[in-house]
């Protein structure tokens, strides 16, 4: 194996040629082209190899490589003499939209008929062509000139056209990172316009095409049929829990064990926390090579992949969740499992309105794994499945500790001071304290659109939330700190308590939240006594006494709420 690991080649003839480290994926070109399927798209998380895939793909295929089949040699597509027959044999389109993040919709589209342009600059045999006609010649100057809004809605279709008369056989497209735009759209806000132009551009490119031969687009998420693919009846899609393709994007733990003997690198245990969990088709132990070839390189465990994006978007949608989604997500910061509905077909303009659409995002992205799945009911005549997830890997748990400690960058000094007067049972200085950070992190965590009758029932909830996600991330290192658990005959809000106690008197704590409700309490100081009441009716100390913390070492806190005005008691 070459010793020569690179980090960030995304060509594959650059890789070849260079020597670099290179785990075999070619098997792909021939699980593809014996499939049959016309227009293929395989949804894989970032930094998957899909990039790199697709330049195999090309240089396999593409005449502009016909007789460079020393690429290939002592691979595993070249043992068979039908695919070395086969190699640099088509006409090729190759694009990426990965590039593709503008602000507005005007300039997302110049940006795709400036990619089309390109295109046309790359095939400038077809100037001299004896088969196109003087007409054909001049939309081909045109359009290598420059691509018009209009004109790019068929754009594709007339080069594939072109190339195919020209060389007397129909065309291979690849589109690589085909859904970045369409990300860009939704958050930046130009959604309905941009999906309109997408839609008529696949329409004409993929599904009207007589001059296309197969085609590939590989992306992170399956966009839903109705926004882009609505014409396209002819697409086979290829998510995470489809079987096949299942080792092509991604490294093996037997790949990944056998490159460390080689390189001399022997803490499988600590690769395999970190780096290991993903689950494609139901193959396990997928490794996500960015980080794998990372650490090859440095020899050090950290955060490879997820420093690779801002992960902005799943950022903004847990941060502006509502309750339930947030409970969830504490669950798996937790290092527990959730079970919820999953719909493989991400609909971007309903993100904002269906919370559980975030799981489906997160698992397209990778940061989730699926344990098991068990087969759902059936709502407005469409069936779905309960997915059992959990985060992926030690990587991704440290990347959403990291991006929820940066939502409280603002209050940090003030969170710590809290925490640091609450472990010392210092109620003056929580209240102190608290007043502050109420009040910001009511900023941070209520996303507006409620309307003013909803204010006071939404900041407090927020709030909550927002607060137990900032208690997880300080206090993970000594304490565990659990939310909305069943203990006693109810469940409680906060329950924090030592991970290992080193004595028999250390403390658990109990927080409650409690709204002030006008007509049963007078003031902030009778919600105060009506949580604490509440902790000692629904017995929510019956865990911790299980634990074995004595009555007397488990502190009882009640938080009450009026707007943000915020009083703590005991």
């Amino acid at each position: 194996m070459a010793k020569n690991v690179a980090i960030g080649i995304q060509n594959f003839e650059t890789m070849i040629l260079r020597d670099c480290y290179y785990v075999d994926k070619t098997d792909l070109i021939r699980e593809w082209w014996e499939s049959g399927d016309d227009v293929t798209l395989i949804a894989r998380p970032r930094r998957f190899g899909k990039t790199l895939n697709m330049s195999m793909l090309e240089a396999f295929f593409s005449n502009k490589y016909e007789n460079r089949g020393e690429l290939f040699e002592g691979l595993n597509i070249w043992k068979y003499e039908k695919y070395r027959k086969l190699q640099g044999t088509y006409p090729v389109i190759s694009m990426s939209f990965a590039g593709l993040k503008d602000d507005r919709c005007s300039e997302a589209i110049y940006s795709i008929c400036d990619l089309i342009r390109e295109q046309y600059g790359l095939h400038e045999e077809l100037m001299t062509s004896e088969i196109l006609s003087e007409e054909e010649k001049n939309i081909y100057k045109q359009m290598k000139t420059g691509v018009s809004r209009e004109h790019a809605k068929k754009a594709i279709y007339y080069l594939s056209a072109y190339l195919c008369k020209h060389y007397g056989k129909k065309v291979i497209i690849l589109l690589d990172e085909y859904d970045t735009p369409m990300q860009e759209a939704y958050v930046n806000g130009y959604w309905e316009e941009f999906t309109l132009f997408i839609r008529n551009l696949f329409n004409s490119t993929f599904k009207t095409n007589p001059y296309l031969e197969r085609a590939v687009l590989t992306g992170i998420t399956r966009v839903s049929k109705e926004s882009i693919f609505s014409d396209l009846n002819n697409l086979a899609v290829i998510t995470t829990t489809n079987k096949r393709y299942a080792t092509a994007f991604g490294f093996t733990e037997e790949e990944v064990f056998h490159a460390m003997d080689e390189l001399g690198l022997t803490d499988q245990a600590g690769v395999k926390r970190w780096y290991d969990g993903f689950v494609f088709g139901g193959v396990s132990d997928i490794y996500n090579p960015w980080s794998i070839i990372n650490y090859f390189k440095e020899g050090t465990f950290t955060t490879y992949w997820a420093n690779t994006s801002s992960n902005s978007l799943v950022g903004k949608l847990i941060r502006e969740s509502g309750a339930k989604t947030k409970t969830l997500f504490e669950s798996l910061l937790a290092g527990e499992t959730i079970l919820v509905p999953v719909d493989e077909q991400i609909v971007y303009n309903n993100l904002d309105t269906n919370e559980g659409a975030i799981w489906s995002l997160m698992l397209a992205t990778g940061y989730l794994k699926v344990l098991s799945y068990q087969k759902g009911e059936e709502t407005s005549g469409n069936e779905y499945a309960l997915y059992q997830l959990a985060l992926t890997n030690e990587e991704v748990r440290k990347m959403f500790y990291q991006m929820v400690s940066d939502w409280f960058g603002s209050v940090k000094g003030n969170y710590s001071d809290f925490i640091k007067a609450l472990l010392l049972d210092d109620l003056d200085a929580m209240n102190d304290y608290m007043e502050r950070v109420t009040t910001q992190i009511f900023s941070s965590f209520d996303t507006g659109g409620c309307g003013e009758t909803q204010r006071g029932k939404s900041e407090p909830e927020r709030f909550y939330h927002g607060f137990v996600l900032g208690l997880m991330v300080d206090m993970s290192g000594e304490y565990i700190v659990k939310s909305n658990r069943e203990s006693g005959f109810g469940r409680y809000d906060i329950m924090i308590y030592p991970k290992e106690k080193e004595n028999e008197r250390q403390d658990g704590i109990i927080i409650e939240f409690k709204v002030r409700r006008e007509k049963r309490e007078a003031n902030l100081e009778e919600t105060v006594e009506a949580a604490l009441k509440q902790i000692k009716e629904k017995n929510y100390e019956a865990e911790l006494i299980a634990l074995g913390f004595q009555k007397e070492n488990i502190r009882k806190y009640g938080f009450a709420f009026e707007g943000k005005k915020v009083l703590i008691g005991k």
